[in-house]
């Protein structure tokens, strides 16, 4: 699969982008606390920050900025302290458990480091879990389409412990995508992938968004992977730090040695 090789990028610190047109996923005034009185720890003062429909989002930030905490609140897979959090027009403050369950099945897909595969069960069931949980058929010109662009129609036999990581990972992401979510959720996709897997890892990641709509939001502490996306989205200290426009490597890492990660 191709892309597109990124063009020069522009650094703005808070509130210096451009709001987006259309959000797939935003948060307004969140705020997320650990623990209470003097062992209380913020980690996020109040983000406000949206991400675009059918665009490829990367989160940034030195290690304790709160990165995983927003994504974890964006997906509905942590509460928020105060603030608000949408998924399209769908509020997900103060949902309770079983609405939050519903929705993160039908409209939210998940990669994670650790690819998460259920060892029983061969690469097509795997993909296929999430619908058959839910009881539903999947579309099955979408699904061919998927293990085709993936690169997975000879392996749909074979259980994780037979295919590489990069393959493992790769049925992650047909898992995430089969359902048509609104948001797909990668954290870390690449972190357990040697440099040739992770860069089709990311290189499929992109063709998603570019040849699909798909919107990916993507948790990294790598700039090489944040190199792929459209966007990256920079965290310091609990707080929305600065923003990237068409990232390159070199431009992620001159972002972050302003911001001491």
């Amino acid at each position: 699969m191709s892309w597109t090789t990124a063009q020069p990028a522009q650094w703005s610190g808070p509130g210096g982008a451009e709001p987006p047109r259309e959000a797939a996923v935003r948060a307004h005034g969140v705020r997320k606390m650990y623990g209470r009185g003097e062992n209380a720890v913020a980690a996020l003062r109040g983000v406000d920050v949206a991400f675009d429909k059918g665009a490829f989002t990367a989160i940034m930030g030195p290690s304790g900025s709160g990165k995983s905490t927003l994504m974890h609140v964006l997906a509905g897979l942590d509460s928020v302290s105060a603030g608000q959090v949408w998924l399209g027009d769908t509020e997900l403050t103060g949902m309770n458990d079983a609405r939050l369950t519903r929705l993160r099945r039908d409209r939210i897909g998940f990669v994670f480091q650790a690819f998460n595969l259920i060892p029983a069960l061969n690469a097509q069931a795997n993909i296929e879990l999430p619908m058959t949980l839910a009881r539903r058929s999947p579309d099955r010109e979408w699904y061919n389409s998927i293990v085709q662009r993936l690169g997975l129609t000879e392996r749909l036999t074979h259980r994780p412990t037979e295919l590489s990581g990069g393959q493992q990972q790769r049925v992650a992401i047909a898992r995430a995508l089969l359902p048509r979510p609104d948001v797909v959720f990668a954290d870390e996709p690449t972190g357990n992938l040697d440099s040739t897997s992770g860069a089709e890892v990311l290189s499929m990641l992109r063709a998603s968004v570019r040849e699909t709509g798909q919107t990916v939001v993507m948790v990294t502490h790598d700039p090489v992977a944040a190199s792929y996306a459209d966007r990256v989205v920079l965290l310091a200290d609990g707080s929305v730090a600065g923003d990237i426009a068409a990232p390159t490597t070199d431009s992620v890492l001159d972002a972050l040695r302003h911001l001491g990660g």
